[in-house]
């Protein structure tokens, strides 16, 4: 599973690339755990397997790069949330349809049955190895 998800995520980081993006990967590997609503920070890090502090200062890049910005979490006061700028999202407009290519070429080789029994397969994994699913 590994190989293949290194294959993906390194099209997308060439697309983004391309189109002027040069964007780390570990600063893209917090950003494409941001909900569509925003995520708070200790969320964020959590789900990215990362201590706080260094979340603290992939997120400090991506603001730096205009990807991102913290703002109040509207159900606490107290809380942060790191939502993605218009710049942020772009990055997401881009990458759609580079995964959307690569699973045609992954259906292609795979066949329709292949394929969709694979999805499934891995929809299933992720319900006991995902906490964030």
């Amino acid at each position: 599973m590994f190989i293949p998800y290194r294959y993906l995520e390194s099209a997308v980081m060439a697309a983004l690339k391309s189109h002027g993006h040069d964007i780390p990967l570990n600063q893209a590997r917090v950003f494409q755990r941001i909900g569509p609503g925003g995520t708070r920070l200790a969320d964020l890090a959590e789900a990215a397997q990362i201590s706080k502090q260094t979340l603290g200062s992939i997120v400090d890049q991506l603001e730096r790069a205009g990807y991102v910005e913290r703002i109040a979490d509207p159900t606490d006061a107290r809380a942060r949330l790191v939502t993605m700028t218009t710049r942020g999202r772009e990055l997401v407009e881009l990458s759609a349809p580079v995964v959307r290519a690569v699973e045609a070429s992954w259906e292609a080789h795979l066949g329709k049955t292949r394929s969709r029994q694979l999805r499934q397969a891995l929809i299933a994994l992720r319900e006991i190895t995902d906490p964030y699913s």
